[in-house]
């Protein structure tokens, strides 16, 4: 039996449902089960948005655990490990998967450690036949590694947009409530306010975004993002930069793509002025197709890039917004 750890959208609002690349776990785990020919279980900690058993039903799931109660309510690596946990000894399963994601890594951490078992981060693939055996990302996908996961439950995260999210065949998928026994050393880490910020940030959704625009020290300033930013916004995608613009203030922290920042697998990467040093490689490596815009055509990123155009990100970036909007009218 396989038990995949889903995070939700709108969290609090009572509406959404399973994260696209959760709903990308859920599909990588039903291909596994129908190797293995067991069923696939999900487990969701805390709020649970309506219409959410539904939809992992139509993904296959049989079963949703839902664990609930004051200690999970609000989000905390250890506690909703042990939410997990508890689901995995009631579920009896083999194999637990979760998205590769900031919280489903550190919740897979505390889960494998709680378990005594190997973790695999980063999965793509897995070996049809044969001892489990997955393919994940290392070295910021620069390398890929095989791995056999012997021990059982066997845990491991499945790398954003590795896999295409599809539903299955549509079924009543059963919900099970429970409350997990936390203990107090499960609580000494968790998030006790949030606060909405004043201002649009496009960065959240940058780990899993389709399209990403990059923007480096070729922006030349912190008022030099307007174009990039701007293009992200019509592509329907999101902003990110290098480390060198958060070194010196430009543009904060969570935008930052690399070895330091979010790892991100889009479908279309479009770095602009952005040299490509390999701690920045290291975060977007995983793209499925790179368009480089830099001055210098011998640039890392460029010579790396599926195509670049060899240009100032200050001409190239808005004549092809300019484009962009003569074209939808």
């Amino acid at each position: 039996m396989i038990l995949v750890f889903v995070e939700t959208d709108a969290v609090g609002t009572g509406t959404g449902g399973a994260s696209e690349v959760s709903r990308e776990a859920v599909t990588f785990a039903r291909t596994l089960a129908e190797r293995t020919g067991g069923p696939v279980h999900a487990v969701v900690v805390g709020d649970r948005p309506d219409g959410l058993v539904d939809q992992l039903g139509s993904y296959g799931v049989a079963e949703v655990h839902h664990a609930t109660g004051d200690a999970v309510a609000a989000y905390g690596g250890a506690a909703w490990a042990a939410a997990v946990q508890a689901a995995v000894a009631a579920a009896d399963a083999d194999v637990v998967v979760a998205p590769g994601t900031p919280r489903g890594m550190e919740v897979a951490a505390h889960l494998a450690a709680r378990l005594d078992v190997p973790m695999a981060a980063n999965v793509v693939g897995v070996q049809e036949t044969g001892p489990l055996r997955v393919t994940r990302q290392v070295v910021g996908g620069a390398v890929l590694e095989e791995m056999v996961l012997p021990e059982r439950p066997a845990v491991l995260t499945v790398a954003g947009h590795a896999v295409v999210d599809e539903p299955g065949v549509p079924g009543a998928a059963t919900l099970r409530e429970f409350t997990p026994e936390v203990t107090e050393a499960d609580l000494v880490a968790r998030v006790v306010s949030m606060e909405p910020v004043a201002e649009l940030d496009l960065s959240g959704a940058l780990t899993s975004a389709r399209v990403v625009v990059g923007a480096g020290r070729g922006a030349g300033s912190a008022t030099g993002f307007d174009s990039a930013a701007e293009l992200a916004e019509l592509l329907g995608g999101a902003l990110g930069v290098s480390r060198v613009v958060t070194s010196l203030g430009w543009r904060p922290h969570h935008e930052q793509i690399g070895q330091t920042g979010s790892r991100i697998s889009p479908d279309v990467y479009i770095p602009c002025g952005i040299s490509g040093a390999i701690q920045h490689w290291a975060g977007c490596a995983s793209s499925k197709t790179i368009l480089a815009i830099n001055t210098d055509e011998n640039a890392p990123m460029v010579t790396k890039a599926s195509y670049a155009v060899i240009g100032d990100m200050h001409e190239v970036v808005p004549a092809i917004n300019a484009e962009l909007r003569r074209r939808r009218g």
